[in-house]
């Protein structure tokens, strides 16, 4: 169910109470819900995740993407969660991982990092980073 994009970042389909114990001997110390609360009305609350989350001793945050796109505030929030985790491992997930993947590569390739790297992380991971290759592109653009 996690998808692996490095040694230190998971992203995964929708996750409930019961998928914290997997993320926790995975070692996973930041959980990230990149999905709009309420997108459809039979998924896990987000509060009921972080509570879990928090039990187990992890940090959670929401940083809700909807499909109209991403904005300089996810980005920025991502950066957060992801110097949060320092050298430990973060889970981030929305409804099939898609976004999640997408934010953590434009967060990524803000930073500098080379957006081909990113591109073969995520196929090897199972997605597809075409759909934000060219903001990937120009953000790195704008790093150097």
């Amino acid at each position: 169910m996690f998808r692996q994009l490095t040694d230190h970042i998971f992203v995964s389909p929708q996750i409930t109470v019961e998928d914290i114990a997997q993320a926790k001997a995975l070692g996973v110390s930041v959980i990230v819900n990149n999905r709009p609360e309420g997108e459809p009305p039979d998924q896990t609350p987000g509060d009921a995740i972080e509570a879990a989350a928090q039990a187990a001793g992890m940090s959670y945050t929401a940083i809700p993407v909807s499909h109209s796109g991403f904005a300089h505030w996810q980005i920025e929030e991502m950066k957060k969660a992801l110097d949060a985790a320092g050298d430990g491992k973060l889970l981030a997930y929305c409804r099939s991982g898609t976004r999640s993947t997408f934010l953590w590569a434009l967060t990524r390739a803000q930073a500098g990092d080379d957006a081909d790297a990113l591109s073969d992380a995520a196929a090897k991971a199972g997605d597809d980073l075409s759909p934000v290759r060219m903001i990937m592109d120009k953000i790195g653009r704008a790093h150097v």
